[in-house]
């Protein structure tokens, strides 16, 4: 029954892409209403696969790579979910939908973690660091795709290309403020999830930093993006820098989230995880 629910998400959410993709061609109102309603039927059936495998493995379920890929797409969307009811912005769902599908079908192909979690995870501080980190993490997807955006639509108004595309995307105002709001949002929920994961090092481990790879990794992303929010609202940053800045950024915290953990090594890393 937990895996139904995974399916049934992946399915309302591949069905919302779709929607949202007509919806961009065709700029039709109605096709949006009726993508965002499947797209918050996704949604809600993701939380309760998330709810289920939380009750089923003990501890938050991020685990392996597939769980993780998972949990990344629900807090991108979940994250786009607010966003949407504070700027109404019709057209982020055709760039976040796609995202947030991709991470779902690359999960979906994987294998489901099997045997026992080992005691040490499960711990209400890992719930507390994981869901921080994650929500974070979505965030700053949204300040990247808001980059994107901008910098698609910087280079129609450029070039003078002030065409059918030019005219389904907001102002550069507009996604600026978006990549604005959703960086000043998302930092804080990145640092409690830096300072959570310290004392559940500690209560885990009894250090608060080991110098592990993904440790390491993830001060250099909490580093590049305090140095955008610092310039953004100190020197006052805007534009094409910022997008520009956002977009380097998220690939740091990609290669944090993923490559630290293959690559790397480290207690972090998923092979380090899972069964005794």
């Amino acid at each position: 029954m937990t895996f139904l629910w995974f399916n049934l998400a992946l399915f309302f959410e591949l069905l919302a892409t779709g929607g949202f993709i007509v919806f961009i061609i065709k700029q039709q109102k109605w096709v949006f209403k009726y993508s965002y309603r499947i797209l918050v039927a996704g949604f809600i059936c993701h939380t309760i696969f998330l709810g289920c495998y939380y009750c089923a493995l003990g501890t938050a379920p991020v685990l392996d790579l597939k769980s993780a890929l998972s949990f990344f797409s629900w807090s991108i969307i979940c994250a786009y979910l607010v966003f949407q009811i504070k700027f109404r912005l019709m057209v982020l769902g055709s760039f976040v939908a796609p995202f947030a599908a991709f991470l779902m079908i690359i999960s979906s192909i994987m294998p489901w973690f099997e045997g026992q979690v080992k005691p040490i995870f499960k711990s209400l501080w890992l719930t507390v660091h994981v869901g921080t980190a994650f929500m974070g993490n979505g965030l700053f997807a949204i300040a990247f795709l808001a980059a994107i955006m901008y910098l698609i639509q910087e280079h129609q108004i450029k070039h003078k290309k002030f065409g059918s595309f030019y005219d389904r995307l907001p102002s550069l105002a507009t996604l600026d403020s978006i990549n604005h709001y959703s960086l000043v949002s998302g930092f804080p929920f990145l640092t409690v999830g830096m300072i959570t994961g310290s004392v559940y090092a500690q209560y885990a481990l009894g250090t608060y930093w080991q110098w592990d790879p993904k440790e390491v990794w993830s001060l250099i992303t909490w580093l590049f993006y305090a140095a955008l929010l610092h310039e953004r609202l100190a020197a006052g940053w805007r534009g094409r820098r910022a997008a520009v800045l956002s977009i380097i950024c998220f690939f740091i915290l990609i290669f944090t989230f993923i490559g630290a953990s293959f690559w790397l090594g480290g207690y972090h890393s998923f092979s380090s995880m899972g069964s005794r």
